[in-house]
């Protein structure tokens, strides 16, 4: 029963609605149901929207927006995002919804579904401003291309299970459809060189021996028959010899010509094209595009040489801490020599087979498993699993990770770059597990998998404009390696400060050679010595951000963000501050561009006070 005082307010606060609604003819009870019938009709307006944007993604571009993020119903298509045709298509669909989104009433959403709306916005004003810069015309490079990501497919142990009937013809159909995707990639890249708009000439050498090794002697070495050779024992003696023929006549007549036709055009076309400048600022109107690239990572209107700055501060910041801890590894020498150092010390590779890399891994999985539930209240319930990346792309790659199926198909999959398990070192293995594993990208992009979101922002770890959030927050679960205990080790601490101090470095890289006109050999250089790296390695990395501008540096800008909040969150709520809930704000709602992030945890601090 409620109080005298409660009893006061509610008679006050029916009349005053009384009064309020006097002049339209309705009574409160009917004004009250035709404002819930608006909002309904918003929510209605704003859920077919939202699924339609979705939708249009994947059909867009299947194998970016739905597999790579664990939306497994279009992994019968590639999609042709390549297609000028396609291209002009999906950004005039984009500018209708545009319209339609602003015929939604916010005000009459209820505040899950403001956020919903919000981000819907921001996905397509974002998508927008890339619309006038020729993208497409670069479709091919050696760190991601569809020939090469399919191949990868093949085994079944990634994004794109193969262990049903069903699944084996889902990825025939991609095979079917990868001939028109080469020729087109040919056009563009024709295209290309009559607009300047071409790879570096050093990407396309990098590139080159990827094709060639994807070419086979027989239809029956392919790797794109190879699920053939390892078909279910339970698939029946018609569906085996059903899809055999069926994939075999697909790589024979389809899949092989067109190999040849890719290999032939770049060893005689592109390559004596190709350019030998290094930077997206050499190509048309390359400043604009690098600026809005920029814009895409980080999600902040952040200048190149702002972030050429912080990058050099960074370092120096890193640096200093190396120094200090130096004489704890047993360390006395030059201050900059330490990476050097570190790097030929043989006591630190200890492996000789790569199960033992892969167990110690799953050893520090069920440590840091065991310590989670102190930081962290939302815990997902799927798993992942640790597998070594291919051969066929092991020696371009990074270390990665893909998110779980949301139908469960498939877990999430840490995978981890191993050449040659002798050279091996544990330096690394606790600051990469916290990134690519957990609490990283797998306690992200698993937890996003069972929220209850709608489809663009549940399949959303991979999308390009997304990084700062998940690369961001992947880089900040690095440093929670000092809250779980796991630092106290010096070597796994000097892990950590070397891979932080490479994020910084990459914000000097990157802006060096797309806005400042470093060479790639200027860059190779930096990284060498300021990490202590081989130039294999460093070229290895410099040649990934010369095809990705400003992805590289959504790490560090993300991660930054987050640590600012987590200060300001702490600062504010003194003893009431806590980690759990911190975290919550941060993950509970799935990939938040940073400024709508920092808004929301502005929102909590002022709440908890």
């Amino acid at each position: 029963m409620p109080h005298t005082r409660c009893r006061a307010s509610l008679r006050t606060s029916v009349l005053i609605t009384t009064l309020l609604f006097a002049g339209t003819g309705m009574l409160p009870v009917q004004a009250a149901q035709a404002s819930a019938a608006h909002a309904s009709q918003a929510q209605k307006q704003l859920a077919k929207l939202a699924a339609a944007f979705h939708a249009a993604r994947c059909k867009f571009d299947p194998l970016l927006f739905a597999t790579a993020n664990g939306d497994s119903r279009y992994n019968d298509q590639i999609g042709l995002a390549i297609s000028p045709a396609v291209r002009a298509a999906q950004f005039t669909q984009y500018r209708q919804m545009q319209k339609q989104l602003m015929t939604v009433r916010r005000d009459q959403l209820g505040e899950p579904d403001q956020l919903t709306y919000d981000l819907l916005s921001y996905e397509l004003n974002n998508a927008m401003q890339l619309e006038s810069f020729p993208e497409h015309l670069l479709p091919l490079n050696q760190f991601d291309n569809v020939p090469s990501t399919l191949a990868n497919y093949a085994d079944g142990t990634g994004s794109q299970p193969l262990g049903t009937v069903a699944q084996y013809q889902a990825y025939l159909g991609r095979l079917k459809q990868l001939p028109a995707w080469i020729d087109q990639a040919i056009a563009n890249m024709k295209q290309g060189i009559r607009a300047g708009v071409v790879q570096p000439k050093a990407i396309t050498v990098a590139m080159l021996p990827q094709f060639q090794n994807l070419r086979a002697a027989t239809p029956e070495t392919s790797v794109y028959y190879s699920p053939v050779t390892r078909m279910p024992a339970q698939f029946s003696a018609a569906d085996k010899q059903k899809l055999a023929a069926a994939y075999l006549n697909t790589v024979d007549t389809k899949i092989a010509p067109a190999l040849t036709r890719l290999v032939d055009f770049l060893q005689n076309e592109y390559l004596p094209a190709s350019r030998a400048s290094t930077g997206w600022s050499a190509l048309p109107n390359g400043a604009a595009w690098y600026a809005a690239r920029i814009k895409d990572s980080t999600n902040l209107p952040l200048t190149p040489d702002a972030v050429h700055a912080l990058g050099l501060k960074e370092v120096a910041r890193i640096q200093q801490q190396l120094t200090a801890l130096g004489p704890k590894l047993g360390y006395d020498g030059p201050e900059k020599q330490l990476p050097q150092w570190m790097a030929g010390q043989q006591k630190f590779k200890i492996f000789t087979t790569d199960e033992q890399v892969l167990d110690a891994y799953r050893t520090l999985y069920a440590t840091v498993q065991a310590k989670l539930p102190t930081y962290f209240s939302l815990i997902p319930k799927g798993k992942m699993e640790l597998h070594l990346e291919p051969e066929l792309t092991r020696a371009t790659a990074s270390d990665h990770y893909t998110p779980p199926a949301a139908d469960g198909s498939h877990p999430g999959v840490f995978w981890p770059v191993v050449n040659d398990p002798k050279q091996y070192s544990r330096v690394d293995m606790v600051s990469l597990f916290l990134h690519e594993g957990v609490p990283g990208h797998h306690l992200h992009g698993a937890l996003l998998k069972e929220l209850d979101l709608p489809d663009f922002r549940k399949f959303s770890t991979e999308n390009p404009n997304s990084a700062a959030y998940t690369e961001g927050w992947a880089l900040y679960s690095e440093t929670l390696g000092r809250e779980l205990g796991l630092y106290d080790d010096p070597v796994a601490y000097y892990g950590h400060l070397n891979a932080e101090l490479l994020r910084a470095a990459r914000l000097v890289v990157d802006t060096g050679m797309h806005a400042k006109g470093w060479s790639r050999e200027q860059a190779i250089a930096y990284l060498a010595e300021t990490l202590g790296w081989s130039e294999a390695r460093a070229k290895n990395q410099i040649e990934r951000y010369m095809v990705w501008p400003a992805q590289a540096l959504s790490y560090k800008i993300g991660s930054l963000k987050i640590l600012e909040l987590r200060a300001r969150a702490q600062a504010a709520l003194g003893d009431r501050f806590s980690y759990q809930k911190f975290h919550q704000v941060v993950i509970g709602d799935g990939t938040l561009p940073l400024p709508i992030l920092e808004a929301r945890v502005d929102k909590w601090i002022a709440a908890s006070k």
